[in-house]
C-alpha cells in the first residue's frame, strides 16, 4: 500500500512564527504551501519551498480567503469571479517562487474555510476547480475524502483535474463525514499513540466518528497540522506506525 502524508507549511508571517516547519519537514511526503493570504509572506514562502526540496518533498500551493487577521478560518462572501482570480494569483505566486528554485508545485490544498465552504457549495468549487485547470490542469487537487469529497470530484472531473482524497488522523470526525469544528472541545486530537493508530485505520478505509460510528474513508494522503502542539511527534509516530505496517509513503503524485 502506498499513502502521502502532507503538512500545511509556511504560515509564519513577518517577524512571527508558527508551526514547526523544520522538523515536521523532514517527516512528510508533501507540503502545503501558504501563498500569502491568509499566512505566509515571499520570504517564507520561498525558505518553505527550499526546505522542500533538499528534503525530497512534493511542493504544493495551499490558498486561502485574504484573511491574515482570522487565518483563513473566517467564511467570507466572494462572487465565482473573486474566487477564480483569487486563486489564479496564489497559484501563480507559489509556482514563481518553485520556478526560480528548480522545483515545480504538484498540487492544489485549499486552506481553512475556505476548503470546508467548497465541500459544501458547488457555486465555490467551481471557481476553484476552473482557476486551477487554467492555471496547470496537471496540478492534482486535494480534498476532504469521504462523502463530502463526492461533490467536488464531479466538479473537477468536468474541468479534467485528478482529485486525491486526504484524511486527518488528528482531527474528530462527525458521523455524516465532516472535520469536527475547531471550536468544539476534543475537535484536534494531540495524542500521538491515538492520532498514528487512526491514521492506521484511515489506510484501511475507516474512520471513527465521534459518537462511536465507523464510517468509510478511502484517502490518499494523511494531514498532520504543522501548527497542532506536538505535531512533530504526532508525524513521527504517525511514520513509524505506518513503515512498521508495510505502508509505503510516497508523494500523491506517486498513487494517482
Amino acid at each position: 500500500m502506498k499513502m502521502d502524508l502532507n503538512s500545511d507549511m509556511g504560515e509564519s508571517f513577518g517577524a512571527y512564527k508558527l508551526g514547526l516547519d523544520e522538523e515536521v519537514i523532514k517527516f512528510i511526503t508533501s507540503a502545503n504551501i501558504a501563498c500569502g493570504w491568509h499566512a505566509g509572506d515571499p520570504l517564507v514562502m520561498r525558505k518553505t519551498i527550499q526546505m522542500a526540496k533538499e528534503n525530497g518533498v512534493a511542493v504544493g500551493a495551499h490558498p486561502g480567503f485574504p484573511d491574515l487577521l482570522g487565518f483563513g478560518r473566517r467564511n467570507m462572501d466572494c462572487t465565482q469571479e473573486e474566487l477564480r482570480d483569487y486563486m489564479i494569483y496564489q497559484i501563480g505566486a507559489i509556482q514563481a517562487f518553485a520556478k526560480a528554485l528548480g522545483t515545480k508545485v504538484e498540487h492544489f490544498k485549499s486552506h481553512g474555510n475556505l476548503a470546508l465552504m467548497s465541500f459544501e457549495d458547488e457555486k465555490i468549487a467551481t471557481p476553484i476547480a476552473e482557476a486551477i485547470a487554467s492555471v496547470d490542469p496537471d496540478l492534482i487537487w486535494v480534498v476532504l475524502g469521504g462523502v463530502k469529497g463526492k461533490m467536488v470530484t464531479e466538479v473537477g472531473k468536468k474541468v479534467g483535474l485528478r482529485v486525491a482524497y486526504e484524511g486527518f488522523p488528528d482531527r474528530a470526525y462527525t458521523p455524516e463525514g465532516s472535520l469536527v469544528s475547531r471550536r468544539q472541545p476534543g475537535a484536534v486530537i494531540k495524542d500521538p499513540e491515538v492520532v498514528a493508530e487512526r491514521a492506521l485505520m484511515m489506510t484501511k478505509g475507516k474512520v471513527i466518528a465521534v459518537d462511536g460510528r465507523e464510517i468509510p474513508l478511502n484517502i490518499h494522503t494523511l494531514c498532520v497540522h504543522g501548527d497542532t502542539p506536538g505535531a512533530i511527534n504526532l508525524v513521527k509516530r504517525i511514520r513509524e506506525k505506518l513503515t512498521a505496517e508495510k505502508v509505503e509513503l510516497v508523494p500523491v503524485r506517486k498513487i494517482l
